[in-house]
């Protein structure tokens, strides 16, 4: 502070780089809100979410070049160059107050809507699970009655010993025509055995389902609680950012000698 040029240096240091950060995160914000080509109504929600917590995870850097506008002009006014209490709706600390407010307003907002749009998207990717699970026993379904159809046409199997004694095959092909020889004659011998495959592939699809379910029901209660939380707390600093710098600027200007220019 004994050196008036380095004083005046490091006031305008701060408030440049202040500037700059919150230009530079406005930018990215409009960047990020951009939808992207062929977005369509299924996977607007989940779009929404990945743009909240992104939004909310940059939200602290605007912050930070509040403070430094701030600290700026409290360097230059301690060192007597602030140009006086004036203050006019275009100083660089009453537009950074008034988008201080601003921001606190989009993350209080940002709260409820991320939360509607995570519940849409847990709940899609829940009947995403279903879906499948349903097509996948459906498959099962259609694989025993064709087992049950195999095991009751004796011409198919004739055939296919047939297939097996001719020589005609070999390798590869012909091992996978023994296997199926060989579990025709085991489901044969023991009628319960196909039962019990196809209960146990059942048990499986459920056991799967719960899992992904739960997977995605916690994955949903993790982004929630991240981005709430990151979103209130920057709620509360932006507008206690706003609510008294806009207060000190008032009482330091008499709030009558604003200049609305």
């Amino acid at each position: 502070m004994n050196n008036p040029a380095f004083t005046a240096f490091t006031a305008l240091a701060l408030k440049a780089v202040g500037v700059v950060m919150i230009v530079s995160s406005l930018v990215d914000y409009i960047i990020l809100a951009i939808p992207p080509q062929g977005l369509g109504a299924d996977g607007l929600p989940g779009w929404l979410v990945n743009l909240t917590g992104q939004i909310s995870d940059r939200g602290i850097i605007p912050m930070i070049g509040i403070v430094l506008i701030v600290g700026g002009f409290w360097i230059a006014d301690s060192a007597g160059a602030g140009g006086g209490d004036r203050v006019s709706a275009f100083d660089l600390r009453f537009l950074s107050f008034v988008l201080a407010g601003l921001l606190g307003l989009m993350f209080l907002l940002a709260i409820p809507l991320h939360l509607v749009n995570l519940q849409r998207t847990r709940n899609e990717a829940i009947q995403q699970i279903d879906q499948s699970v349903n097509v996948a026993e459906t498959q099962i379904e259609s694989q025993s009655e064709q087992l049950n159809q195999l095991l009751q046409d004796e011409t198919r199997i004739s055939e296919l010993d047939r297939a097996i004694a001719s020589g005609q095959f070999a390798g590869p092909q012909l091992e996978q025509l023994q296997n199926i020889r060989q579990q025709i004659d085991q489901l044969r011998a023991d009628p319960a055995l196909l039962d019990n495959q196809i209960e146990e592939a059942r048990t499986q699809l459920r056991e799967r389902r719960q899992q992904a379910e739960s997977r995605a029901r916690g994955t949903a209660i993790k982004t929630a609680i991240r981005t709430t939380v990151n979103c209130g707390l920057l709620t509360v600093g932006y507008f206690l950012i706003a609510g008294l710098g806009l207060r000190s600027l008032a009482g330091a200007g008499g709030g009558r000698r604003m200049a609305m220019k």
